[in-house]
């Protein structure tokens, strides 16, 4: 069994040991826009391989909250904006283009994980239809897609 070697992001290779080596890739929440899951597939693909390049085999991403806080500072890297179904189809294209190239996907962050204010002790609730209607969908997308980790909680 090879050792776990997971590396942020869902934006792209991020670490201290490559220096300005990393790509900038668009943010999540413009490919989202674009509503394109073959762009969604290339992205996370193009990504991966930079990864595996340089000795990752696991990437904490994709980012696939719905962004229900306007002013939440990481809409940018989740994949369903404000959709849910969006999220549940892109995550799809995601998680199996980034598992293209032998690196596991880690979806993240898992639901209602909707802000950064106050997040060391905010209490984030929702009852239960609004979560597997609102919530869920795009996390329910990377399993289906196979989606190899998640983070649950951080």
């Amino acid at each position: 069994i090879p050792p776990v070697n997971m590396v942020d992001g869902p934006q792209g290779f991020v670490d201290r040991r490559h220096p300005g080596t990393s790509t900038a890739w668009p943010s999540a929440l413009a490919l989202a826009a674009s509503w394109d899951e073959a762009a969604v597939y290339d992205w996370g693909a193009g990504m991966a391989r930079e990864f595996h390049e340089k000795g990752a085999n696991v990437q904490l991403g994709p980012g696939l909250n719905v962004a229900r806080v306007p002013r939440n500072g990481r809409n940018f890297e989740y994949l369903s904006g404000e959709d849910p179904f969006l999220g549940y189809v892109l995550a799809k294209s995601a998680v199996r283009g980034i598992q293209s190239q032998r690196v596991v996907a880690n979806a993240k962050h898992w639901a209602l994980n909707n802000q950064e204010t106050g997040r060391d002790y905010i209490s984030a609730e929702a009852d239960e239809r609004t979560r597997f209607e609102m919530y869920y969908p795009p996390f329910e997308g990377a399993i289906e897609a196979g989606g190899g980790s998640f983070m649950c909680s951080y």
